[in-house]
């Protein structure tokens, strides 16, 4: 049998191997054709719609409650002159040029530029002069697609009927260097059970095939390009920390 101090030192060293081993980054998205990680999309397409701004031509909806939740009464409909009739929830009002929208009972407003958060707050204390104690919920109507990949992650509105993805991917900004233009994924559908159709912009044939309309709330996914060493480095550091901790402590144990 080993003695004390020797079996305290393989017991650290194998519990660092299998903290290595458990500590690889799975930080890859849409690794295989049918794997599509849905948690990943929905936060990334939440932080998309958090940083889209108001911009012209887009429509909004804009619905006010009171502080305690209940819908505002209109005694006078004047939220629902000037929006396209029908219930105000059906009403949705054109950001014109300027980003200016005019909007029952506060008139002409400029929300060009405000994300839906910042309009939200604006609107609030614009239509407090009119019903105390109110808030306001501000709702972007446009078709639109989510493009996802090294420059972070957009929101792309479909301003034509018939957009196809090279539209698209040249209003996300194209595609950087740091993408891979042969694996540029249009995921469609329920993402628990999507369709995902993978797109080669490398070749010819395959850019026949990006002439594919998108169709509104598709996610295009273009992957980076994965810098392996930075990566390699990235991870092994905090591992390399906590072997160098241990092994210290286990070094002054075996010492006394």
């Amino acid at each position: 049998m080993l003695p004390y101090k020797n079996r305290i030192l393989v017991f650290g060293l194998s519990l660092l191997t299998c903290l290595t081993i458990g500590c690889r980054n799975h930080n890859r998205m849409f690794s295989t054709e049918n794997d599509v990680l849905v948690d990943s999309i929905q936060k990334q397409m939440i932080n998309a719609e958090k940083n889209y701004t108001i911009q012209k031509n887009d429509y909004l909806n804009i619905r006010i409650y009171t502080n305690k939740g209940e819908r505002l009464i209109d005694p006078n409909q004047e939220l629902g002159k000037g929006g396209g009739g029908g219930k105000d929830e059906n009403l949705k009002y054109l950001v014109k040029d300027g980003g200016k929208v005019t909007l029952p009972m506060v008139g002409e407003v400029a929300l060009g530029g405000y994300t839906q958060a910042q309009a939200d707050s604006f609107l609030t204390i614009t239509y407090n002069r009119h019903y105390e104690g109110s808030f306001v919920i501000t709702s972007i109507l446009n078709k639109r697609v989510f493009v996802l990949g090294p420059l972070g992650g957009k929101v792309i509105p479909l301003q034509n009927e018939n957009t196809n993805l090279i539209e698209v991917i040249t209003l996300y900004g194209g595609i950087p260097e740091n993408g891979k233009a042969y694996n540029i994924r249009v995921i469609r559908g329920d993402l628990k059970n999507p369709n995902v159709n993978i797109v080669d912009l490398s070749t010819i044939q395959g850019l026949r095939s990006a002439s594919m309309d998108v169709y509104p709330n598709d996610i295009i996914y273009i992957e980076p390009v994965r810098k392996l060493v930075l990566e390699a480095v990235r991870d092994i550091t905090p591992i390399i920390s906590f072997i160098i901790s241990v092994t210290s402590i286990l070094i002054l144990i075996t010492r006394k």
